[in-house]
Order: structure tokens, then C-alpha cells, then sequence
């Protein structure tokens, strides 16, 4: 019987910034086709549904995003920034002691406590926790306890600085994306010394190879991510979509959360990136592969 396994994987992408106007880019196929003349659409019969987690993705009809599979809504709110304060239980938290992330999130309008959220990606809230050196990464789905509460436990390894990126969708709103900063007392790690890094990583019972679209990235302008897993009998969704990524920057100014545009649903899933500055990005992509080995948590490095 086949059965499921999630795989982590961490690999490094080095960014390079260039100003010319003439690098090499993700190629575009242009493809001639014969049209069929129909009616105009009119746009007060005829709405434009709209993914809310990735607005390019739109229709005239209803259905699901391809991109991130969410259902597809008729007109979307103004963007409109909700307030999230983090706070952590005990203050100051320390290294190697359990502990718990306190989101506070209010309104922009009334600074009342958000009571109504939709699920994204089946689940509530979905927060990403990274140290300073890149080697501490968590994904993982707070408990909605109070209005405008949600609660995550965690353990520090180290003291120093985490950077702690939530990802919700308040019903009304769009999706917000909020990152925080929290100080653990401590011996903080070594400064992280990243290079590029595009090797194949091994897993328990797999292994994930990444390529980039052009070689090498260039700041600000878009990047395909191709990752291939070997060997899979197939993907399935994961959270709801067929993979998720977040690309961190070296200095973690930069927290990117995305999901793929493209997948064969074998083995091969491809994410469209716009680095916004000259970094070393390091990425942690997670899928659900089809094998023959029992489920588990693979993390490779």
C-alpha cells in the first residue's frame, strides 16, 4: 500500500543584483492559435473571481486557484494592514525551555480583537519560525484561543534573534502577512556564512534536486524554482496546495511565502520568484510524495 511522506528541504539560493537591461530571463513562449469571436463580457453581469491569496490568478467563472487551490471570490476587499503583536509566555523566554508565542491581532479600524477568520490552507493560522543563523526552522499552526488570540508552544535551542513571519486571513479582509521579531537571552550563533548551493539533498527516503531558471537569479526580476523529487510514485496535496516554499534572506529582512504555479504531479513542482534584493537566500520547500515507505518527517540539510 502506498502511503504519504512529507519531506523538508533546506537548500541555499545565492542572489545576484544586476542593473542591465539585457540579462536573461525566464523564457515566455508565444504560441499562435485561431480565436472565436464571442460576446463582450459585461462587467456588471459577468464578475471577475479573484484568488485571494494570489490575485493575478482570476476567472469569469467560479472554481479554485490553480496556483494555491483556495476558492475563487467575486471582488476582493481593499488591502487593508490588521495589527499583529507578538508576545511570548514566560518573559523573557529562555534557551532550551518550553515557551509559547502569544499573535495578538486586532483591526485597522476600531483596534477591536479579530473574531472571524477563513481557513487558508486548512488551517486558521499558519506561522513560520527561523533563527538568525538559518539553521532553526519551524512551520507551524497556532491554537485559536481567545478573540484576536492565537498561541503556539515552542522551545528556543539557542538565545539570540527569531524572526517569526504569521500568515492568516481575517474574514472581510485579504490574507496578511506579518513578521515579528523576538530576543531569546543567551548565547546568540555564530553570524551565518552562506554560499551557493544548488546539490542534491538527501532525505530518510528520498532525495530533492533544485535547478533555477535563469542559472543564476537576478534581483527583481522573476526566477523559476524547479524542484524534483526521486524517487516518488506521485505528489498529493499538502496543506491544501501541491507544495509551499519560504525563502529567507541571510540578514532575514526578506521572509517569502509561496506556493507553485506549475506541477507534473509526479515528481516535479515549480515555484515563480521575484527576489527583491541582492542576497543569499536559503529555501525550505515541503511536498507530499507518494512512496513506499511509511510516513515521516524527512529533514535534509
Amino acid at each position: 500500500m502506498r502511503l504519504t511522506a512529507i519531506l523538508w528541504l533546506i537548500g541555499v539560493c545565492a542572489v545576484c543584483a544586476s542593473t542591465r537591461s539585457d540579462q536573461t530571463g525566464p523564457a515566455d513562449l508565444t504560441l499562435a492559435a485561431t480565436t472565436i469571436q464571442s460576446a463582450p463580457l459585461d462587467p456588471s453581469k459577468d464578475p471577475v473571481y479573484v484568488c485571494p491569496m494570489d490575485p493575478d490568478v482570476r476567472s469569469h467563472n467560479p472554481g479554485t486557484c490553480r496556483r494555491c487551490g483556495m476558492n475563487l471570490v467575486a471582488g476582493i476587499p481593499d488591502p487593508v494592514e490588521f495589527h499583529l503583536d507578538l508576545g511570548v509566555v514566560p518573559r523573557p523566554p529562555q534557551p532550551a525551555q518550553p515557551a509559547a508565542l502569544q499573535f495578538f491581532i486586532h483591526d485597522p479600524w476600531k483596534d477591536r480583537p479579530v473574531v472571524s477568520y477563513n481557513v487558508v490552507h486548512e488551517k486558521l493560522f499558519h506561522a513560520f519560525v527561523v533563527s538568525e543563523d538559518l539553521h532553526f526552522f519551524r512551520h507551524a499552526h497556532p491554537t485559536f484561543v481567545a478573540d484576536g488570540v492565537f498561541q503556539l508552544p515552542i522551545t528556543f535551542p539557542t538565545g539570540g534573534m527569531f524572526r517569526v513571519l504569521g500568515d492568516f486571513y481575517p474574514a472581510g479582509a485579504t490574507p496578511q502577512l506579518a513578521t515579528q521579531t523576538i530576543l531569546v537571552p543567551g548565547a546568540a550563533p555564530a553570524p551565518v556564512q552562506l554560499t551557493r548551493d544548488y546539490s542534491t539533498k538527501p532525505s530518510e527516503n528520498m532525495r530533492v534536486s533544485m535547478v533555477t531558471i535563469p542559472e543564476q537569479a537576478v534581483a527583481g526580476m522573476r526566477t523559476q524554482l524547479r524542484f524534483t523529487l526521486d524517487p516518488v510514485d506521485g505528489l498529493e496535496k499538502y496543506l491544501g496546495a501541491w507544495a509551499h516554499m519560504l525563502a529567507a534572506s541571510n540578514d532575514l529582512i526578506d521572509m517569502i511565502h509561496q506556493h507553485p504555479y506549475r506541477v507534473d504531479e509526479h515528481q516535479m513542482v515549480e515555484f515563480e520568484m521575484v527576489f527583491p534584493r541582492p542576497q543569499v537566500y536559503r529555501v525550505w520547500f515541503s511536498s507530499s510524495a507518494r512512496a513506499s515507505s511509511t510516513r515521516r518527517t524527512s529533514t535534509c540539510q
